[in-house]
C-alpha cells in the first residue's frame, strides 16, 4: 500500500472510536467503529481513555482537550476548523497545534490535502473490496444545489451530500 498516508495506513489496522452527536451513533457503528461515543452524554476527554492517535475533523475541542485524550507519544490531526474565531476564524485550533507541537512529546499537526492518482487508486480499491464505506446521506442533481445547502445548513446530514453532474 505504497503511496498511502502514514495515518490511513494505520487507521486500517487500528481499534476506532468514533465520537459524534447522539444522533449519529447509529450511522458511526455501522461504518464499523469499535466503540463509539456521543458527546452530548459521555467525554471522550474524560482521562478514563487514552488514544494513540486522534483524527479531529469536528474542530470544537480546544488543543488542551484533545491532548489529555492522547497518550504521551500520540498523534494529533486536525482536519478542519467549524469555530468563527475573531481572528483566525476556523484556524485558531489548526494554528495553536502547530505553534505547540515542537514543545510537548505528542505529535500536533493539520492535514492538508494533496491528491495522487496512486491515493485516488487505493481509495477505489477498498471502497470497491468494502473494506470502506462511505456514508452518503443525499444525492443532488447540480439544479437543486441551493436545496442540498439548505439541507446541510440545517445539520442533520447523516453522511455526505453529492451533487451529481
Amino acid at each position: 500500500m505504497t503511496g498511502l498516508p502514514k495515518l490511513m495506513r494505520i487507521a486500517l489496522g487500528a481499534e476506532v472510536t468514533g465520537v459524534c452527536s447522539n444522533a449519529k451513533t447509529d450511522l458511526v457503528r455501522s461504518l464499523g467503529a469499535d466503540h463509539v461515543i456521543g458527546y452530548t452524554s459521555e467525554d471522550f476527554a474524560d482521562g478514563e481513555h487514552h488514544y494513540d492517535a486522534i483524527l479531529d475533523i469536528g474542530g470544537n475541542s480546544p488543543v488542551s482537550r484533545l491532548r489529555r485524550a492522547l497518550t504521551p507519544g500520540g498523534r494529533l490531526v486536525i482536519v478542519g476548523g467549524e469555530t468563527d474565531g475573531r481572528w483566525l476564524g476556523g484556524f485558531g485550533c489548526q494554528l495553536r497545534a502547530l505553534l505547540l507541537s515542537p514543545l510537548v512529546t505528542q505529535k500536533l499537526g493539520i492535514l492538508t490535502a494533496k491528491e495522487n492518482g496512486a491515493d485516488l487508486s487505493v481509495l477505489r480499491e477498498l471502497v470497491e473490496s468494502g473494506k470502506v464505506t462511505p456514508a452518503v446521506d443525499r444525492t443532488y442533481p447540480l439544479s437543486e444545489t441551493a436545496a442540498a445547502i439548505r439541507y446541510f445548513q440545517d445539520g442533520n446530514v447523516r453522511g455526505k451530500i453529492v451533487i451529481t453532474l
